[in-house]
């Protein structure tokens, strides 16, 4: 099963983990423009890819339609602007299991991503470290003795590492204490972003928790770091869900409404499954809401989603045909056996 569908012992509150490194090979240019420059990189890269191993496939973006490109945008495995502005030119390296997924062409040469589900900073490193080496053993990067890895963005020179950890935050935002946790969190060096990264906006009261600062410490000090972070961000959330909880009324009225409307409505949009299903997720992490499982809770986040819909069933609609389907779709999965 593929990381984004599975839970973990932390899934209430930190859904996935991400470790991206940033690397650009040596006896290349930087930021890369021309299209024979970016055919060589990828040339490159696909002679050294059977040495590489871990089961990557060499895929082009152009060679994808619209909806898949998107597809691997809303499981976060590639950015918006990469799908979008590298469409004729970008290319990916992943594997089946979808947990490694590396971006060709993009800002720096290769931006490596590894994912796991819920909070597992330690492990998702150790394979990314590894697979790291490994690239840097067949292709060759360009390294600096005194500044450490060298990145086309100043932001990630030294080791060119953006942990993340994407948290739900339903209870802070109930008791309209958001705000205050994200700016304490702030000042200590923490960027705070939306579902998709940089210059996104939180939807479903979800949020992006990363590191600022790449170089001038080491690797592992920047996972023990964003660690500490996200286990007091774990710790605020569960408390403030014990405030709720105490209004059990009011709790169980919001949840089931949601679970209602889900499970009853003929047409919903996107923007208003992700708020409904911030309550239903709520519901099942406190064991209010027994008529799902964790599974069909992450089957029901990915595959509402506009094209992993579309992936799902198999045809592209327009968006009111969308609405549609997303309902029955919605449906589908809550009466699973």
């Amino acid at each position: 099963m593929n990381w984004y569908l599975q839970s973990s012992e932390n899934s209430d509150v930190a859904k996935s983990t991400r470790i991206r490194l940033a690397r650009n090979l040596k006896g290349f240019k930087f930021n890369l423009k021309q299209k024979e420059d970016i055919e060589a990189l990828k040339n490159k890269v696909k002679e050294g890819l059977f040495s590489i191993g871990y089961g990557l496939k060499f895929l082009e973006l152009k060679d994808m339609d619209d909806i898949t490109k998107m597809s691997l945008v809303e499981k976060n495995l590639i950015s918006p602007e990469f799908a979008l502005k590298k469409s004729e030119t970008g290319s990916i390296l992943i594997n089946d299991d979808e947990n490694i997924c590396i971006m060709i062409g993009n800002q720096d040469h290769l931006e490596i991503q590894v994912f796991n589900c819920g909070l597992d900073l330690e492990n998702t490193l150790n394979l990314a470290v590894e697979l790291d080496e490994k690239i840097e053993e067949v292709l060759g990067y360009s390294v600096n003795e005194k500044y450490g890895y060298l990145t086309s963005c100043p932001n990630n020179v030294g080791t060119g590492l953006r942990a993340s950890v994407m948290v739900h935050l339903p209870a802070l935002s109930r008791t309209k204490n958001t705000k205050k946790v994200l700016e304490a969190i702030n000042s200590f060096g923490i960027n705070i972003r939306g579902v998709y990264g940089e210059n996104t906006e939180s939807t479903g009261d979800m949020y992006q928790i990363s590191n600022k600062q790449t170089m001038g410490i080491t690797e592992k000090d920047i996972i023990q770091n964003l660690h500490v972070i996200v286990e007091k961000i774990i710790k605020q959330e569960r408390q403030a869900r014990k405030i709720l909880a105490k209004d059990d009324i009011s709790l169980e009225d919001l949840i089931y409404r949601s679970y209602g409307i889900l499970n009853n409505c003929k047409k919903i949009s996107s923007e208003e499954t992700r708020e409904l299903l911030s309550n239903i997720k709520l519901g099942t992490d406190l064991g209010i809401l027994k008529e799902l499982t964790d599974l069909k809770v992450q089957k029901l986040y990915l595959y509402t989603k506009p094209a992993n819909l579309q992936k799902y069933i198999g045809e592209q609609y327009e968006p009111i045909e969308r609405d549609i389907k997303r309902a029955e779709v919605i449906q589908k999965i809550i009466n699973e056996e």
